[in-house]
């Protein structure tokens, strides 16, 4: 578990936060089909000239929404997932061998997540026995049941977004915006959360709190969804 300094000094710009992105690095991207992405975040690395990322995140978004705008601009080299149906680059780019696809299953991917975030090697699970998802995998027999071991996955930097920040980077989302963002705030050696609203210290109701803020290092105030790039 990982333990943040400077814990009142969070709020920043994304200018400022540019300089923990790289190319090669490893990245997770909080979103379910861009549900719960962050949008201005991904609208800066985009604009930067980081390429050959590779990603962890639920899907591949849309085209012109989530990580679908940099999967279509070839900037990702990688991607763990559990589909990519929604983005018709992804399977055009993995096709041509240009995209390395991971897929797996979406309970099976945060719980990889989860245990990244806290310290464990991997998790023990029977879906996908008897299938590909096995393959190059290792497995164990527990009371005589077989499992395969998945490998519990982290990133260098993980990108959130949340409906409520304080200073402190204490978060609140809105509803199924929740999806892989609170398990991905754990497993980042860094994070970053873009916040709708930062409210001040003390303004939220500890019991609406989701992820605490020992787990965050840098917010930045979302400037939210151009809605018309997004769809042209």
């Amino acid at each position: 578990m990982k333990l943040v300094e400077n814990t009142y000094k969070k709020i920043t710009t994304i200018d400022q936060i540019l300089q923990y992105f790289h190319d090669d690095m490893t990245i997770m991207v909080g979103g379910f089909g861009g549900v719960g992405s962050p949008p201005s975040l991904l609208q800066g690395l985009l604009e930067s000239e980081v390429k050959d990322i590779n990603v962890i995140c639920n899907d591949a978004g849309f085209p012109d929404i989530g990580i679908g705008r940099m999967v279509r601009n070839e900037r990702v080299k990688s991607l763990v997932t559990s589909h990519i149906g929604s983005n018709p680059f992804a399977g055009k780019l993995m096709t041509e061998g240009k995209l390395d696809v991971e897929f797996s299953p979406q309970g099976t991917l945060a719980e990889r997540i989860r245990a990244g975030g806290m310290g464990l090697g991997g998790v023990l699970v029977d879906v996908g026995l008897d299938s590909i998802v096995e393959n190059g995998k290792e497995k164990v027999t527990v009371k005589g049941k077989q499992f395969l071991i998945e490998e519990a996955l982290t990133a260098e930097v993980s990108i959130i977004f949340a409906k409520k920040a304080d200073p402190f980077g204490n978060l609140v989302f809105d509803k199924s915006a929740r999806n892989m963002n609170p398990h991905m705030a754990t497993a980042g050696e860094i994070t970053i959360v873009e916040a709708e609203e930062i409210v001040p210290l003390g303004s939220l109701n500890p019991e609406e709190i989701i992820t605490p803020g020992v787990f965050v290092n840098y917010i930045i105030q979302s400037e939210g969804v151009n809605w018309k790039w997004a769809w042209e």
